[in-house]
């Protein structure tokens, strides 16, 4: 294979075609890909426009394809790793489009392609390293040519040309004959070569301005090539010294756009030098002009010139954003009649609307600070970090459904993580005026010693099979007996206690609990009460409620939740119980269910009363108002049956709707 580099594409043709119809049928032209970096210490170096990265070449099969290389990505750059590969062999690719994130010596950075196809061969896998100028990767212009472009090319270096002694002996034709480089480090920023045929390019907008520091992988500026605007990238740190190229203006591929010092100091020096660069802006030197007679001196001094007038440069250009040129246009507006309200006077979109609707520019408030204009990635391109490129390809998420975070929407890192779950979203701080959010607990608190026994006994309940049964109680005549033994203090807890010890009675099966040879029968009716405390449950239990005065069992409920909120209560007094009761009436709940705690045959759960709308023949209306309360008995089944939970539940309100027994 023979490859020519350090030319122009034009003139490499035209030796390859003389050349070709003598010697071989088959010539391979280097495209020249500049990236656009030139490092400067006390001389000039040639740019980086001579350095082939992409050459197109014929295989044995007459399959035209394009050969990707290892670019430069800085002036130290002479070797980079490919950190992924964003594209797998026979994906499609197109122009602008990041197929590969390559380790450098400075960052890691996305590197795009410069045309249309399908990736047919990748020769560089992820984790190897090539030399600058190798050969990477092969891509098919059509895809009925992958498999002959991947069995036709087999790779190698593809070394760029070193520059002849005349090229590194002669001043660059970038400045004139007597300028002199800085004898400080910086970098120059040139026009890359966006793709094979691009010969210059426009520069859409700056992402930075002067005295911006930038970071390398940063995107700096947007460029306008013969294929797509596409976003260009900052490949040491430093600062933006000169801006040579501006907004709207053009430069052939390889001429400086840009000067960025390492340092801040050295931004004057470099905006000294940006002026004997060509594409840099005029300077204020007086120009050349052939001698004419002397004319007497006006006698009225020159009016001033208007602010319209203003926006124009000495060459007559009219300073305004694209979008701003556009409208103008479309409405008919003579747009160097249009006073800008932007930075430096820039005519911005607005300016023009205030025009054609013949409204005055709004002035401009002098602490407004000076905005950045806003980046909008060409039509199928997503704005994203290398690290967030390879991040995403390795959870398989797809970049578009990712909501970017960083500058200009760009995908971070983190915002690929957090998509993931593996890092949480960071919260917004709260709107001036508005409540600040409420600091949730976070983390883990473990457990005290009676959350671990209820978390035991929880987990113990699993093995137990169990069903539930539940049932309206009418409350009405419940109520009327609590409101008058209420004064004596008696709870509804230690009523209800006694109303459900007096069903179980006669339903002894209810009080049972299993055991592998059969069912055991508690001769004491015990009933425990769920009794939330501070840090866990606790079941106090009072003790043969069935036989007790329901005074007595009022007063010792007292002394047990008591014992209970202290801490004081002895094992007898809350592991004694036969059957549970877990009232949470008094919270408004209207319907639960409650777990069976391990070696028990019951537990019944008692919502809160409400109020009901009734027929009644005998009332006025023929209607009537009751309360009812909702209560679910779960029993365990190895023993107790569904027709024994139905006819205690029955029994049960039988004595809530005759209640006058449980105080005799």
């Amino acid at each position: 294979m023979k490859i020519i580099a350090g030319i122009s594409s034009t003139t490499a043709l035209l030796c390859l075609l003389s050349w070709q119809s003598s010697q071989i049928t088959t010539a391979f032209v280097a495209k020249s890909t500049d990236y656009g970096v030139q490092k400067h210490a006390a001389s000039v170096l040639p740019t980086n426009v001579d350095i082939a990265n992409t050459v197109r070449f014929s295989t044995a099969l007459n399959a035209e394809s394009i050969k990707i290389t290892m670019p430069a990505l800085s002036s130290t750059m002479k070797e980079g790793r490919v950190v992924s590969w964003l594209k797998s062999e026979g994906d499609a690719i197109e122009a602008g489009e990041a197929i590969m994130v390559v380790e450098s010596d400075k960052a890691d950075m996305d590197v795009e392609a410069f045309e249309d196809g399908y990736l047919a061969k990748i020769i560089t896998g992820e984790g190897e390293t090539a030399e600058v100028g190798a050969v990477v990767a092969l891509v098919a212009t059509d895809e009925a040519d992958i498999a002959a472009v991947a069995a036709g090319g087999e790779g190698g270096d593809a070394a760029p040309a070193a520059p002849s002694p005349t090229a590194e002996a002669a001043p660059t034709a970038d400045a004139p004959a007597g300028a002199s480089a800085p004898d400080f480090e910086f970098s120059q920023l040139d026009m890359p070569a966006l793709s094979s045929t691009m010969k210059e390019g426009k520069v859409v907008s700056w992402l930075k301005g002067e005295g911006d520091s930038v970071e390398a992988g940063e995107a700096i500026m947007v460029v306008e090539s013969d294929k797509a605007d596409m976003d260009v990238e900052a490949f040491e740190d430093g600062y933006i010294a000169a801006i040579i190229t501006g907004e709207g203006e053009t430069a052939n591929v390889g001429a400086p756009v840009a000067l960025i010092a390492a340092n801040e100091a050295d931004i004057p020096a470099l905006k000294a030098y940006a002026a004997t660069l060509s594409g840099a802006p005029a300077s204020a030197a007086p120009v050349a002009a052939a001698p004419v007679a002397a004319t007497p001196a006006p006698k009225a001094a020159p009016k001033a010139a208007s602010p319209a007038a203003a926006n124009a440069s000495a060459g007559g250009r009219v300073v305004a954003s694209p979008l701003a040129k556009k409208m103008a246009t479309e409405m008919g507006v003579d747009i160097s009649a249009v006073v800008g309200t932007g930075p430096g006077g820039r005519i911005t979109a607005a300016d023009v609307q205030n025009a054609a609707a013949g409204g005055a520019p709004a002035k401009k408030a002098a602490s407004a600070a000076p905005t950045k204009p806003k980046h909008i990635p060409a039509p199928g391109v997503i704005a994203a970090t290398p690290t967030a490129r390879a991040l995403a390809k390795k959870a398989k998420l797809d970049l578009a459904s990712i909501e970017g975070t960083g500058e200009f929407g760009r995908v971070t890192a983190d915002d690929v993580r957090i998509a993931t779950g593996e890092k949480k979203p960071v919260r917004k701080a709260a709107a001036p005026g508005t409540p600040a959010p409420v600091e949730m607990p976070e983390g883990l608190v473990p457990f005290t010693g009676m959350q671990r026994a209820v978390s035991n006994n929880m987990v113990a309940t699993l093995d137990c099979p169990v069903f539930r049964a539940s049932r309206e109680i009418e409350m009405d005549a419940f109520n009327a007996l609590y409101q008058s033994v209420k004064p004596k203090g008696v709870t509804v807890s230690a009523l209800l206690a006694k109303a459900v010890a007096k069903a179980i009675e006669k339903h002894p099966i209810i009080n049972s609990s299993f055991r592998p040879e059969g069912t055991f029968f508690n001769k004491d009716i015990n009933i425990a009460m769920a009794v939330a405390i501070e840090g866990g449950l606790i079941t106090p239990v009072l003790k043969y409620a069935n036989e007790r005065d329901v005074l007595e069992l009022g007063e010792n409920w007292k002394e047990l939740v008591g014992k209970a909120k202290a801490g004081t209560l002895s094992p007898d007094e809350y592991n004694s119980g036969t059957f549970v009761i877990s009232n949470m009436g008094m919270f408004g709940v209207s319907q639960f269910d409650a777990i069976l705690p391990a070696g028990m045959g019951g537990i019944l759960a008692v919502a809160g009363t409400q109020e009901y709308i009734v027929p009644d023949k005998q009332a006025v209306l023929g209607m009537k108002k009751i309360s009812k309360m909702t209560v679910t008995l779960t029993c365990d089944h190895r023993q107790i049956y569904g027709a024994d939970a139905a006819m205690f539940l029955k029994t049960l309100n039988d004595i809530m709707m005759n209640p006058a027994p449980l105080v005799k």
